[in-house]
């Protein structure tokens, strides 16, 4: 079952202006990522936007709607779907900021959660087999934001994407995982001259790293704590 795109108005913007420029943002400027585009040309995208990045507010809200996008998601088909958290008013001066911003509203969001972690994955954002929570599903988050040093990463307003972790696996599991990848890889170093350097395989390295999509050092340490209520 395709999903429609829509968005939660909130006072000052229409969804329209929140759309627009983001379908832009990943169609009209031949964005890198292949499941992004794929997602948006197919309509198998929930996005919403809310009023403030970092919040409990924002983070109640943004659990809710992940819950009725999971208990809508189709997980017999090949058809993914995504959902794009925007906080078109949040002002962010630097990458810095963003980052902050993120691990805040991540923070806030597994605060809310009632569930326990996804088994299949670490929560010790140090592992290397960590991923995201929520609602007892595990997710890999890229966000986005207009100050982004990483072209494909600046999008019109502060993004942040949830993929399932189910997706990845999936892909494995048609064979078709290395080969979009690779892809993804090229476009992405034909449009910017290099791929993201923060970029691995889950496995490889804790994937908390690429989440603000900042080139973090190597002393760079999460700023998220689990919560022992979740395991």
């Amino acid at each position: 079952m395709k999903k429609t795109i829509e968005n939660r108005p909130i006072e000052g913007a229409s969804p329209a202006e929140v759309l627009t420029p983001f379908k832009e943002f990943i169609l009209g400027k031949n964005h890198p990522c292949l499941m992004a585009q794929t997602v948006f040309q197919m309509k198998e995208v929930t996005i919403k936007q809310y009023p403030e990045m970092g919040s409990k507010a924002s983070a109640v809200q943004m659990l809710e709607d992940i819950k009725d996008y999971l208990g809508s998601y189709d997980f017999e088909e090949n058809n993914f779907q995504t959902f794009i958290a925007t906080f078109p008013f949040t002002p962010i001066p630097s990458e810095r900021v963003f980052e902050e911003l993120l691990w805040q509203q991540l923070q806030w969001l597994h605060e809310v959660d009632d569930q326990a972690w996804d088994p299949s994955v670490s929560d010790n954002p140090d592992h290397h087999q960590f991923s995201f929570s929520l609602a007892g599903k595990a997710f890999y988050i890229v966000g986005m934001h207009p100050q982004s040093f990483r072209l494909a990463r600046q999008a019109p307003f502060p993004t942040m994407v949830f993929n399932l972790h189910w997706q990845f696996e999936k892909l494995r599991e048609m064979g078709t995982y290395d080969r979009i990848r690779n892809k993804i890889r090229k476009r992405d170093k034909k449009l910017q001259g290099s791929i993201n350097p923060v970029l691995k395989d889950f496995g490889q390295d804790t994937e908390a790293k690429q989440y603000s999509g900042r080139k973090v050092e190597e002393d760079w340490k999460c700023p998220f704590h689990p919560s022992k209520k979740h395991r």
